[in-house]
């Protein structure tokens, strides 16, 4: 596992910026997300769609997060809070797969 030096590049991929962006324009507008640490594998954003769909991209650090963020028209940063976890729809065969069945 590579470590994060001063030299590490801090801004998102194509791909990862391409990746939010059809998140958005497939799961409506405006679309939340939410940049999370992760440890020295870097960041994770999970997107949260108008429709209540969850995805995520893993970036190499908050900072890239939320650079993604920043690229991505209709993204718009988020918390964990009231109103973000309760836009989220998670149905049984989510739960189940969360849960390992």
């Amino acid at each position: 596992m590579a470590e994060q030096s001063e030299e590490t590049p801090q801004v998102p991929t194509a791909r990862q910026v391409t990746a939010a962006r059809q998140f958005v324009a497939a799961h409506g507008k405006p679309s939340k997300a939410v940049v999370e640490n992760i440890g020295r594998v870097g960041a994770r954003v999970v997107l949260v769609g108008a429709d209540g769909a969850l995805g995520d991209v893993v970036v190499v650090s908050t900072q890239a997060g939320e650079a993604l963020v920043e690229q991505v028209d209709d993204l718009e940063t988020a918390s964990w809070d009231a109103e973000t976890v309760n836009a989220t729809v998670i149905g049984p065969a989510h739960r189940r797969r969360m849960a390992g069945r």
